[in-house]
């Protein structure tokens, strides 16, 4: 039978994947792949790179390619069949590399081929070092019995981490509400309320149709003048796969939070560490556990007291204009949203007409190629997708050489998963034998074309668009030939949003705007009155922003860090004592953040979420070179470029940032940006 997931010789081809061609491609692999390092030992006595190194990197990337794309498909086009197929394919993914791991003939062989490598490049020796430090985070070290149990961990945790995925979207996508009566939803803006109208046609309904995907979700609690509605929608959406709420316990992933915590504080014990924080920073910028919570704590102290005197002047105002005594959850984003507009004139909603997609996108490809020197253009030739609005983009550089290639998905629709990423589809490889350019996923979750009108993006959209193709400008720009150090592989998990998080703050410069701002029925300029404005709103909130974030990286580094055995997760005790240190606003009791808390539990953020503020430290002084020299100044852009997305995981984090900026980073970027006084 033929099996289009073992087809290597072009992109996947989407439309003749099935659920029964999974598990047979993936046993396939897995039992060639045995076999070549079963041969390669047997027949080695002098392993080097290339008769070594090279075979086994095509041999991942052949298994890697065949699983990339339903993964993706798992979390773009979900269905039971697929699920079923993917969650079967877990745990002999995880044995397999678990085995590897703990091979000790093929750890000693690597020592072997590290031993005399003089004459490899700092990336070659770079993979060494990476691979044999990920020998010993496997277990290659640890006696028979203490093997078996490392890898009996590692297969549940990634039984259950994909389990947590699948209750919340489930929990997502179970709830729903038809509106009958418009008037109920007073507020919403128009783009709102078409969006409720084209989802209950689609589900042949009538009337106006809610649900938990975040382009309806969040207008809702933003806009509408029924509290009772916001309370509503904001309960479903805060309980989501919980043992509260509309499905309390039908989804609930509280038990499967609870043994997470436990097997990964059990896998760091196996390997010596003392918790779970202390081993997720072996492969990460930060030195200590001590290090992270300093910082999270000097955050915090900076901007607790203005945190403090956002939320009184946002309680002040509430009282004074609207008889508002005590604010709820589901009263905070009304009124600020109101506070905002009242202060600043400007609300999300009023800068939607100016960000037509039809002028973001290729404004944002005119800003990367000013910039880093490339061009972005739409693929002309025929690819194989997984819905009809998916789009294939190529990149070129000056001479018109292919350097990249990623599929666009960019709206909401039911069964995908929530959230923006990019995922690799292929990585680059240079081989001896073999030759490849990167290819990526670029996934997001925007509002569709309603009434005949392009979609219209928030400002707020268009900063997570360029943080997006800012990890697959990583990823397709660069120069590293060895998938497991190219792109974004190997590099530290803290330093990884680095790319993403610079790239946003094109979407506050008056040059860049001018490229992907234009009205989307007169393409008339955005106003210079209407730029000031944005630039007054910037940092409106800001540090009950920052402290919001502190308490969602402080919450998931102590409960890896504090982690005790006879205690279990004390998952929202935690949370209540991160809150009273650094939060100035309190959710309610029911309120189950965490149960939807992807990044941690279902991601690969698990003590590591503090990265995004790490990372944006770096992404912060990074742009403040451009600041000091011109945004587009083309010789800093391509310095960026040569040392930070060309390189990838071939060299240390901080010695390309280095190598960038003349020196280590410095805090004082961003808080200046964040409106963080100092």
């Amino acid at each position: 039978m033929s099996n289009p997931l073992l087809e290597f010789d072009s992109l996947p081809r989407f439309s003749q994947i099935r659920p029964s061609h999974v598990e047979p491609a993936v046993d396939f692999l897995l039992k060639k792949n045995r076999k070549q390092v079963k041969t390669l030992l047997s027949t080695l006595e002098h392993p080097d790179w290339y008769n070594f190194v090279e075979p086994l990197e095509e041999m991942e990337d052949r298994l890697s390619r065949a699983w990339a794309p339903v993964s993706h498909l798992n979390a773009v086009l979900n269905s039971p069949e697929l699920r079923d197929a993917h969650n079967a394919c877990l745990p002999k993914l995880s044995d397999y590399a678990t085995e590897m791991g703990q091979n000790q003939a093929l750890f000693e062989a690597y020592q072997a081929v590290e031993k005399q490598a003089l004459d490899l490049d700092q990336a070659q020796r770079k993979l060494l070092q990476n691979t044999l430090r990920d020998f010993r985070l496997s277990g290659v070290d640890l006696p028979a019995g203490k093997k078996q149990r490392f890898g009996e961990i590692a297969s549940r945790l990634s039984e259950i981490s994909a389990g947590f995925e699948e209750n919340l979207l489930d929990a997502t996508n179970a709830w729903s509400k038809l509106i009958s009566d418009e008037s109920q939803l007073a507020g919403l803006p128009d783009t709102a309320l078409d969006l409720a109208r084209q989802t209950a046609r689609n589900r042949d309904q009538d009337g106006w149709l809610l649900t938990l995907e975040y382009p309806s979700y969040m207008p809702v609690v933003t806009y509408a003048d029924n509290r009772e509605l916001r309370r509503e929608v904001y309960e479903a959406y805060a309980t989501r796969a919980s043992d509260q709420g509309p499905h309390a316990g039908r989804f609930d992933n509280s038990a499967i939070m609870d043994e997470m915590l436990a097997l990964r504080h059990e896998m760091a014990g196996l390997l010596g560490y003392a918790n779970y924080a202390e081993l997720s920073l072996a492969t990460k910028m930060a030195r200590s556990t001590d290090e992270v919570m300093g910082f999270l704590h000097d955050l915090a102290k900076r901007a607790r007291k203005q945190g403090e005197e956002e939320l009184a002047e946002l309680r002040a105002y509430a009282k004074e204009h609207h008889g508002v005594e005590d604010l709820e959850a589901w009263d905070m984003a009304y009124y600020s949203e109101k506070l905002r507009q009242q202060r600043y004139s400007i609300s999300p909603e009023e800068l939607k007409p100016w960000f037509p997609q039809t002028r973001v996108i290729p404004g944002m490809f005119e800003v990367i190629g000013r910039v880093f020197g490339v061009t972005i253009q739409e693929s002309s030739r025929k690819v194989d997708t997984w819905h009809p609005d998916v789009r294939f983009y190529e990149i070129h550089d000056t001479e018109g050489g292919l350097l990249g290639e990623f599929y666009f998905d960019l709206y909401a629709r039911p069964n995908k998963r929530g959230g923006a990423w990019m995922a690799d589809a292929i990585s680059r490889m240079k081989t001896r034998s073999r030759e490849q350019i990167p290819v990526a996923f670029m996934t997001c979750n925007f509002t569709p074309p309603v009434g005949g009108k392009p979609a219209l993006l928030t400002h707020d959209e268009v900063q997570t668009l360029f943080h997006e193709f800012g990890h697959g400008l990583h990823h397709m720009l660069t120069q590293v030939d060895y998938p497991s150090i190219s792109g974004i592989s190997g590099v530290a998990w803290d330093a990884v949003e680095l790319p993403s998080q610079f790239m946003e703050n094109w979407c506050w410069d008056k040059q860049a705007l001018s490229l992907i701002s234009g009205h989307h029925e007169t393409g008339e300029p955005l106003p210079d009155e209407l730029y000031e404005r944005m630039l007054a709103a910037r940092n409106f909130q800001s540090a009950m922003q920052l402290l919001r974030q502190l308490e969602f990286a402080l919450f998931d580094f102590r409960i890896h860090r504090d982690y005790q055995p006879e205690r279990g997760g004390r998952i929202y005790e935690i949370l209540q004592e991160v809150r009273a240190e650094v939060s100035v606003v309190t959710p309610p009791e029911w309120n189950r953040f965490a149960h939807g808390f992807s990044h941690i539990f279902g991601g690969g953020y698990a003590a590591g979420y503090y990265s995004y503020k790490w990372a944006e430290v770096l992404s912060a002084d990074a742009f403040s070179l451009f600041e000091e020299e011109g945004v587009f100044n083309e010789e800093i852009g391509k310095a960026f470029r040569r040392h930070i997305l060309e390189k990838g995981g071939s060299a240390d984090a901080m010695e390309l940032f280095v190598a960038f900026r003349g020196r280590e980073p410095s805090i004082q970027a961003l808080l200046r940006h964040s409106g963080i006084e100092q």
